[in-house]
Formats: structure tokens, C-alpha cells, sequence
């Protein structure tokens, strides 16, 4: 070997050893995102969703994006302080609910009022493009990345099934939000707001005689042991309730991101992924569905007309949101027409 063909294999070896050095290095996080939320880290939203999004960050941009996953309220604070912890910088990626702070983000809300839910795939979709047309200033200091609701929450109870607006007359139940809650009222029972924890505690010693609630919530609270019956509205009718979610990130970071790093953080927000987290909730559903049947309880349904008997009811919850829409600037009437109009349309 000649000292020149010696020297050249040198630098082909040395150039070869450096490369998983250089490699390494040019993988290494160039940012790290802290994702705050407030399920615990079990939690089928964090395994099955977060971090696999987490993960098709890292892959997208070569390693380049780091996600951080801080669950249950690990950075501090109480889930209605979720929105402002991003705003604030506190956490860089949040994912919360608008009914957390009644009448904040109004627009963000509106589809968390009775009957504004198909299933959780298309009612995410519609709420996305809602958010699109008119929320745009709601979450000032924010980039949403994604918005989407849960499916329509069903009526759980202990000693009886209900399939009509005579069965809920003097029924203790747990409603989930203010507006379910006024509905049920109107409806005849009598509503409590409990947290979900406290809920398992009522239905155990008697103290309530149901909830409204979507299937996806049974396995983690053992619903399906502490209830008899299910009832769900027929095919094709509109869903109870839903509520509505925000998956948004701090705009400073996002802006403070390479061109290259905003890039794989639009082509993995958006529209796609409001429609993605929308149908991850549908199949969360559907397995807890299943453990409902598992276990032998009864799933009845509420019929077509009565359901639209109880969109009568609950009209003028709808009027007073329009008019609450209306007193912050906006459409009441264009906004809730549209939230329908979407829906149809899926």
C-alpha cells in the first residue's frame, strides 16, 4: 500500500467512524416542546394519540423536534389554567376544554350545547372548519394545531332505562356541563354537577341514579359496574352533547421555529388532525361500548322523535347562547346555523 493509498484509506476509515458521531449530532433535538395536559399517563389519549404524534414530529424532522410529555397537571396549575399555560409559556403544547372557562372562548364552546354532535370524527371535522370561519381571535397568543369533540355522551343509570322524557322525571343525574345540565333540568330530572371522581362515589351509594356521559368514559371509572342501562339515540340522530376540545401551542415558539421545523408542525396540525383525534375518540367509544355489553348491561335506544321532542326543549338554551354570541361582537345566529349546517353536511 502506498503512502498515498494508505493516507486515503485513513480518511474513508476516519470519515467512516465520524459518521455515527456526525449522524448523532445532527439528529439532536434542535427544540423540545412541552406537551402539558391533564389525563394521567395511561390514559388511551396520551398512548394512542399524544405520543405517537410526539413520535411522527421527531421522524418528520429528522430528530429535530423533541415532545415532552408532562401529564395529570405535572407542570403545575388546575386544567382551566391549561390555555393560559401555553399563552404564558408556562407549556409550550396544551390540549384542554373551552367549557373549562365558561364563556371564554365562545365559539370554541358552541358545539358543546345539546344536540351539536353527529359522531366524534365528523362533529370534530365540522367544529375545525367553525373554528376556521369564526373563531380565528379566540386564541390570541396561540397557534391552534387542532380542535375536535368527543361523541355524543349517553345516559347511564342504575335501576331503569330511559327512552323518554317521562323516564327522566325526578331522576337524579349527573350532568357534564352547564348547558346538558339545563336541558336535563328542563327535561324533568333533577341535575347535579359532580366531578367525574365524586360521580363514581354518588352512583356507588345511591346518591345519584345516572349520568350523561359518552361510552368512552366507562373503563377508566368501571361505569359499566356501577350502572344497569345505556341509552343512546337511535341511528341518525343527533347526539346529546359533546364537548369541545383545543390542542394549541405557544405562537411565540412556533414563530421562534426554523422555516423547515414550522413546516413539519403545519403538515401535522390542521384540519387532518382534528379529523385524525376525532376518530381516535370514535374508537375509544366503541371499545367501551363493548365493555358495556361485556358486562351484560342493558343498551336501549331513545327514538328518533323523541330525541327531536327534546331538541324542542332544549331551543331555547340554544336562543340564549345566540344571544350571548351576539353580546360579544359576534353572529350568534350565522355561527349555530353553521355548527348545523356542517353537521348535516357530514
Amino acid at each position: 500500500m502506498t503512502h498515498m493509498t494508505r493516507r486515503m484509506a485513513m480518511t474513508t476509515l476516519g470519515a467512516a467512524l465520524a459518521t455515527p458521531a456526525l449522524m448523532k449530532r445532527a439528529n439532536a433535538a434542535e427544540v423540545t416542546l412541552r406537551l402539558h395536559h391533564f389525563l394521567p399517563s395511561v390514559a388511551p389519549m396520551q398512548t394512542q394519540f399524544f405520543e405517537v404524534w410526539a413520535q411522527e414530529l421527531s421522524q418528520a424532522s429528522d430528530g429535530a423536534i423533541e415532545v415532552q410529555m408532562f401529564p395529570a397537571m405535572q407542570l403545575g396549575g388546575k386544567p382551566p389554567q391549561l390555555a393560559d399555560q401555553v399563552r404564558q409559556g408556562i407549556a409550550d403544547i396544551a390540549w384542554t376544554l373551552p367549557v373549562y372557562t365558561p364563556d371564554r372562548f365562545k365559539v370554541a364552546e358552541t358545539m358543546s350545547l345539546p344536540f351539536l354532535v353527529t359522531n366524534a370524527e365528523k362533529s370534530s371535522v365540522a367544529m375545525d372548519m367553525l373554528m376556521r370561519e369564526f373563531g380565528q381571535d379566540e386564541y390570541r397568543g396561540m397557534k391552534p394545531l387542532a380542535f375536535h369533540t368527543h361523541d355524543g355522551g349517553k345516559l347511564h343509570t342504575r335501576n331503569a332505562p330511559v327512552t323518554s322524557q317521562a323516564d327522566l322525571q325526578g331522576l337524579k343525574i349527573r350532568a357534564p356541563n352547564q348547558a346538558t345540565g339545563e336541558m336535563l333540568t328542563a327535561l324533568g330530572a333533577e341535575v347535579v354537577f359532580f366531578p367525574v371522581t365524586d360521580m363514581v362515589v354518588g352512583l356507588s351509594n345511591g346518591v345519584i341514579d345516572g349520568c350523561c356521559l359518552p361510552y368512552e368514559v366507562v373503563p377508566p371509572f368501571k361505569l359499566q359496574e356501577l350502572t344497569s342501562y345505556s341509552a343512546e339515540p337511535e341511528p341518525g340522530a343527533r347526539g346529546l352533547y359533546s364537548n369541545t376540545f383545543a390542542f394549541v401551542m405557544n405562537e411565540r415558539v412556533y414563530d421562534g421555529l426554523s422555516d423547515d421545523l414550522r413546516a413539519v408542525i403545519d403538515a401535522n396540525s390542521g384540519p387532518e388532525l382534528s379529523r385524525r383525534i376525532g376518530a381516535q375518540f370514535d374508537k375509544f367509544e366503541a371499545f367501551g361500548r363493548g365493555m358495556v355489553e361485556k358486562q351484560g348491561n342493558e343498551i336501549v335506544e331513545i327514538p328518533r322523535e323523541e330525541i327531536a321532542k327534546w331538541q324542542e326543549v332544549a331551543m331555547p338554551l340554544r336562543e340564549a347562547w345566540i344571544a350571548k354570541l351576539n353580546d360579544s361582537g359576534l353572529d350568534g345566529a350565522a355561527i349555530v346555523a353553521r355548527a348545523n349546517e356542517l353537521l348535516d353536511a357530514g
